[in-house]
């Protein structure tokens, strides 16, 4: 109702692209951004359980827990898409605080599959410790000093 009594009243003179028209008029209400998500989220660990299952499947299990455990976690960041709309979310993936831990999160992800696919199944499986770990320490950067933390705690852990 505020922006047709701008329009109407001749107020509104910002100059709109096709990218704002777009957000706009694809916007979800809260309601529909935390289904979305609980959806998305859930799919995601479905994912990643499915692909422990798939473990223990000879001659394959491993290119499977690969692929499916690699598809979970894609799932569950992309979960966050509905929170804050996918260009939030790309800006905030890729500011300078989280930037290292963005890359090394992408290259893993290729790595697992990469390995899963064309190289040997073994280094798949390392890769995918490899993605968990960078992983965690990419959600660590959301929480405020939690990567300070961490690292303290490994400081008097190895000290």
């Amino acid at each position: 109702m505020d922006k047709l009594k701008k329009v109407l009243s001749g107020q509104d003179t910002e100059d709109r692209s096709g990218l704002s028209e777009v957000v706009e008029a694809s916007s979800l209400s809260w309601g529909t951004r935390i289904k979305g998500f609980i959806a998305c989220f859930a799919l995601g660990i479905l994912c990643s359980v499915l692909g422990t299952l798939l473990l223990w499947v000879p001659r394959k299990g491993l290119g499977l827990f690969a692929v499916f455990y690699t598809l979970g976690n894609i799932t569950s960041i992309g979960s966050t898409i509905f929170l804050m709309g996918p260009l939030k979310q790309l800006k905030r993936m890729f500011e300078p605080t989280r930037l290292i831990a963005t890359i090394l999160v992408l290259l893993c992800f290729a790595l697992t599959l990469c390995s899963a696919f064309l190289w040997n199944k073994g280094l798949a499986l390392i890769f995918c410790i490899l993605q968990s770990l960078a992983l965690t320490w990419y959600s660590l950067s959301y929480i405020p000093y939690a990567r300070d933390a961490v690292k303290k705690c490994f400081a008097v852990c190895l000290a």
